[in-house]
């Protein structure tokens, strides 16, 4: 959960008054954190690429580049490197790799117990102490935070606690990294569009598995934890592919067959047993039943079920919900199973497929041109987490004040694309 916009306000206000960095010897921090997405290795590439250039146009005089290995858990214990400038050609490579290049972790800096249980601090030791004895250590003037709200959130408690503590002074410029694309006020953040069309070729092969027993249910699980935009694109860009196919409808495995037949996303209200009376005659027709189902969908419900049963409901350290144990899929693919009297049902997973791809043409351009800006803020001493910003007039891509970031925007359901395709496959 991203912090309360009151307790980043006072951060914010110092956030944007750094003095400017222009001529001077730069030490920049790289860090990224959280889950994977396909943005983490081009946010690295590309910011390292403006800073580069930065150097060689004479807009700074020098240039130390250090990356922190896996996030957060990095500055604590003070495992980083320096790049050298003979690697710095290798740059270009990495906006093409998957994954992060220098590790992630999911580490609050505001829980001590959960960084003193990992062995990230002593007992008795701060961890927003720690980290920022670390960064004085290596004089980093600019951290660049790439990950989520949350990691973006910690990022600005910990330079107001620089400010506050130590007098010191780090220029923060985040960059939203979340397939879920959930972030307040971003319109679109890194990896989204890259994981939708992964997930869409996932799928393009796990729907031959319907031609594989009759009366066959697949289950599409597609991430996104209060967020049903990454299920509904995915589904958005499967249907594309599906529709550039020639299939002839001679055959029983067909068009009709291999299509989305449901999709059940947090932010539409699930009737599992009208839904499982709608899906016994595509079933009946078909031989086949395809859900593209969000991962959070249903959870309030298995919460409730599993704490009326006195069962301990698991959480990160961040007081999410683990939800690859409590198990939405299973769930409610058993009961749904029974509705429509399926023979076999089997439970596919694109998440990890999806968020572990290297950015695509579209996520590299949106990368590039809010890499370049933030580099820029960050010389003009402005910090902010890049993107564009929804709630200003024309949407520009601007380093957007931390006290008004945060997690958990609902997709919209009322987008036409979607509307048009819901209706499309009998769901409205």
């Amino acid at each position: 959960m991203a912090a309360p916009a009151s307790s980043l306000l006072s951060a914010s206000v110092y956030l944007r008054s750094h003095a400017t960095l222009e001529g001077n010897h730069v030490h920049v921090g790289f860090m990224t954190s959280g889950g994977l997405a396909p943005c983490l290795s081009s946010s690295v590439s590309q910011l390292a690429k403006y800073w580069i250039e930065a150097l060689k146009e004479g807009k700074i005089s020098g240039l130390t580049l250090r990356m922190y290995v896996d996030g957060y858990s990095g500055i604590l214990t003070g495992h980083s490197f320096v790049v050298p400038e003979s690697e710095y050609g290798y740059f270009e490579k990495m906006n093409f790799l998957g994954g992060s290049p220098i590790g992630n972790s999911r580490v609050k800096l505001t829980n001590l117990a959960d960084c003193e249980k990992r062995g990230f601090i002593k007992p008795g030791e701060k961890p927003l102490e720690i980290a920022s004895r670390q960064l004085i250590l290596d004089k980093i003037q600019v951290l660049h935070t790439i990950g989520g709200d949350d990691t973006n959130t910690q990022a600005a408690v910990l330079s107001k606690y620089l400010l506050d503590e130590h007098n010191g002074s780090v220029i923060v410029i985040g960059m939203p990294k979340t397939i879920d694309n959930d972030v307040i006020p971003i319109n679109q953040t890194f990896g989204a569009d890259t994981a939708a069309r992964q997930g869409a070729i996932f799928f393009e092969n796990i729907v031959n598995e319907s031609t594989a027993n009759p009366r066959m249910l697949i289950l599409h699980e597609v991430m996104g934890r209060d967020c049903g935009f990454l299920t509904a694109k995915t589904a958005q860009y499967y249907r594309e592919k599906l529709a550039a196919q020639e299939l002839s409808s001679i055959y029983p495995s067909n068009a009709t067959s291999r299509d989305v037949h449901a999709i059940w996303i947090p932010e539409l209200k699930l009737d599992l047993a009208a839904e499982g009376a709608r899906l016994k005659k595509v079933m009946d027709e078909n031989g086949c039943v395809n859900v593209f189902f969000g991962e959070g969908t249903g959870v309030e419900e298995i919460i409730r079920d599993m704490e009326s049963h006195g069962e301990e409901v698991p959480r990160d350290a961040f007081g999410h919900v683990t939800l690859n144990k409590i198990n939405p899929a299973a769930y409610f693919s058993q009961r749904l199973a029974k509705y429509i009297d399926a023979d076999k049902t089997i439970v596919q997973k694109s998440g990890y497929f999806a968020r572990s791809a290297a950015a695509n043409e579209f996520d590299r351009t949106l990368i590039g041109e809010c890499a370049k800006i933030g580099v820029a803020s960050a010389i003009a001493g402005v910090s902010g987490c890049m993107g564009e910003d929804e709630e200003r007039e024309g949407c520009p891509i601007r380093p957007i004040e931390f006290e008004r970031i945060k997690g958990g925007k609902a997709f919209d359901i009322s987008k036409e694309w979607f509307q048009t395709m819901l209706k499309s496959i009998g769901q409205i």
